[in-house]
């Protein structure tokens, strides 16, 4: 019989509506008042927080980390985690990035509260135990499972404030699905690497890049302050010429730029030879991360800096 332990920690999916249409966090989560409907499974539930998604810190996310990291010591066959849905992406991907990849960790969520009519959350707590349970879901990574859909905490991300079919994967699309009574796999992705950090300090902002940026926002920066920056830059990886006058500064001070596109599918890479173009910038020492979003290049560089990853530029590129 599989062991798998579930590990709360807040979010729409232990929430409940009010009367006026209001969602808040219960004082009691009601998931851990479940009776699972399982006799081939044993579960272990427990609240490690419970905690609306924005309030997640990279401090909650390296406390779940070593709390899953005991866990397989104790001899759990797999993890399941709920999750809000806001950070749901970001916890996925710095679990994904410093945990081994071996034993099954699912992280599930929902979009419509406990008592909400038609709420998804138990019915995603089931099947994120089914993909937990499952043989097939080792040495896969963090995977997310929500709407009988199963994605790479490496590329997942959510696209839409409420529909239930959030969490898309762009490019690559999803890992595999479930039917009724089976779980379907159509690929594998490719190893990510693995850090296992043990803090997670350090000041790391992210900056959008937009038409006729004039590059203020950089001058309002302290460079003696910042530990890192992640720009989420126009199209393969361009930022207007004013702006990119005033990141020479930052650069010069030496500060690790690590550089995305704010495009929704593609990879960012250095193409353009004009001022401002993503060419220029590299040749500057502007760190290009393929195929993840500015939040996921920002817990990259942060888990870099904290594991004191010596070559940056290889670290955040590949």
């Amino acid at each position: 019989m599989k062991k798998i332990l579930i590990l709360h920690t807040g979010g729409t999916i232990s929430m409940a509506e009010d009367e006026s249409g209001h969602v808040s966090p219960n004082a009691v989560n009601p998931l851990t008042q479940l009776v699972l409907p399982s006799t081939k499974i044993e579960i272990v539930s427990e609240d490690i927080f419970n905690l609306p998604s924005p309030h997640i810190t990279l401090e909650h996310m390296l406390t779940l980390k070593n709390r899953i990291t005991t866990a397989f010591g104790e001899g759990f066959d797999g993890i399941v985690i709920t999750h809000g849905t806001d950070t749901l992406e970001e916890t996925a991907f710095f679990l994904d990035s410093t945990i081994q990849r071996g034993k099954p960790i699912i992280i599930t969520g929902a979009m419509r509260s406990s008592n909400e009519l038609g709420t998804d959350g138990i019915y995603n707590l089931q099947t994120a135990i089914r993909v937990a349970a499952d043989d097939d879901s080792h040495d896969r990574g963090v995977l997310v499972v929500m709407n009988d859909e199963i994605h790479s905490a490496r590329y997942v991300t959510k696209t839409h404030t409420t529909n239930v079919s959030t969490f898309q994967t762009p490019t690559h699309g999803p890992l595999g699905l479930l039917t009724k009574d089976k779980i379907f796999y159509f690929h594998r992705d490719s190893e990510n690497q693995h850090l296992d950090i043990h803090s997670v300090s350090g000041k790391v902002p992210i900056v959008k890049c937009y038409a006729g940026m004039n590059g203020e926002i950089f001058d309002l920066l302290d460079v003696t302050t910042l530990d890192g920056l992640v720009l989420e830059a126009l199209g393969a990886g361009n930022i207007p010429p004013a702006a990119s006058h005033s990141l020479e500064r930052i650069i010069e001070a030496q500060v690790p730029i690590v550089l995305v596109s704010r495009c929704f599918n593609g990879i960012a890479e250095p193409v353009y030879d004009y001022d401002g173009g993503g060419s220029q910038l590299h040749q500057a020492g502007v760190m290009f991360a393929p195929e993840v979003n500015s939040q996921k290049a920002r817990i990259k560089l942060v888990i870099g800096l904290n594991a004191g990853v010596q070559d940056l530029p290889h670290f955040m590129e590949n």
